[in-house]
């Protein structure tokens, strides 16, 4: 199991990104959040097997179609337990 925390920059806000990340982090079996941040970029917090942290932070790095990924940052985070992935 890890915890990753994940910054993505780019056109990351007004397209859909936030929402597209709770499906696709559910789709890993994930629980965490992700939210906007003032700055434009998305801040996620993604728990689960290392696999499919691997695999979601992997996609995050493209993100939807209609968004245009410049960066992403990542660290990993001590686990926290969650319950499910939400929409911050």
């Amino acid at each position: 199991m890890k915890r990753l925390q994940i910054i993505i920059r780019g056109k990351v806000q007004g397209v859909g990104f936030r929402y597209y990340t709770r499906k696709k982090a559910e789709e890993c079996h994930l629980v965490g959040f992700v939210m906007n941040k003032p700055d434009g970029s998305v801040f996620i917090e993604a728990e689960g097997e290392d696999i499919d942290v691997n695999t979601f932070a992997d996609w995050c790095a493209q993100g939807p179609e209609w968004s245009r990924v410049l960066k992403i940052t990542k660290s990993e985070l001590p686990l926290v337990g969650n319950t499910k992935f939400e929409v911050r």
